[in-house]
């Protein structure tokens, strides 16, 4: 058996979207959109656990919320929305407590390719 001294450990911020990200369940168009919301929020406390840098998270943020924007046009265009993400992603990339974000933005990326 395995023993692991985790004494002297000190955990920051951990992305946990437990019970409330669920890319699984997007169906259309709006439950993308909400889902986007909810990972604008993650990203802000990210930010103010000091994972992502403030001027990074603005970024990002920014990045998110002109692709909720672009989703919610009469006729969004699939191609922004995917620019929109992957630079959000591209943004965050390396910071390792933030690769559950970076993964949440690459499961986006696949929802726009099928709802879109």
């Amino acid at each position: 058996m395995s023993i692991f001294d985790q004494s002297h450990q000190t955990v920051t911020y951990q992305y946990n979207a437990a019970g409330n990200i669920n890319f699984g369940a997007v169906e259309n168009r709006a439950d993308l959109i909400s889902e986007l919301e909810k990972l604008k929020a993650e990203v802000t406390k990210a930010r103010d656990a000091e994972v992502i840098d403030a001027e990074v998270a603005t970024d990002v943020d920014c990045q998110i919320t002109k692709a909720v924007q672009q989703a919610k046009k009469p006729e969004p265009n699939k191609n922004t929305i995917l620019q929109y993400i992957t630079t959000a992603k591209n943004l965050i990339t390396g910071v390792a407590e933030a690769g559950g974000i970076v993964t949440a933005l690459m499961e986006v990326a696949k929802l726009v390719q099928n709802l879109f």
